[in-house]
């Protein structure tokens, strides 16, 4: 059975936009927080989508992209 909206427990995810090496981008691609923070901080992110990138890979039958850049959603630059 589906959840209603806004069931989810906030600070489940952390999202971030990815821009891959041919400047497309992917927006609120979906991370655990679990996985960040620490010494690495958002590092972690970027092989968490490159692991779902392979995946999404496989099953398309398109090749992965190189990814160029990785930034959270509603960190604001300094």
């Amino acid at each position: 059975m589906p959840k209603k909206p806004g069931t989810n427990p906030k600070g489940e995810f952390a999202f971030f936009n990815v821009v891959y090496e041919d400047d497309t981008q992917r927006s609120n691609r979906r991370v655990p927080a679990e996985l960040l923070g620490g010494l690495e901080g958002d590092e972690p992110a970027r092989g968490y989508i490159m692991e779902q990138d392979r995946e999404i890979a496989e099953k398309s039958g398109r090749p992965t992209l190189a990814i160029k850049s990785l930034s959270r959603v509603g960190v604001k630059k300094k």
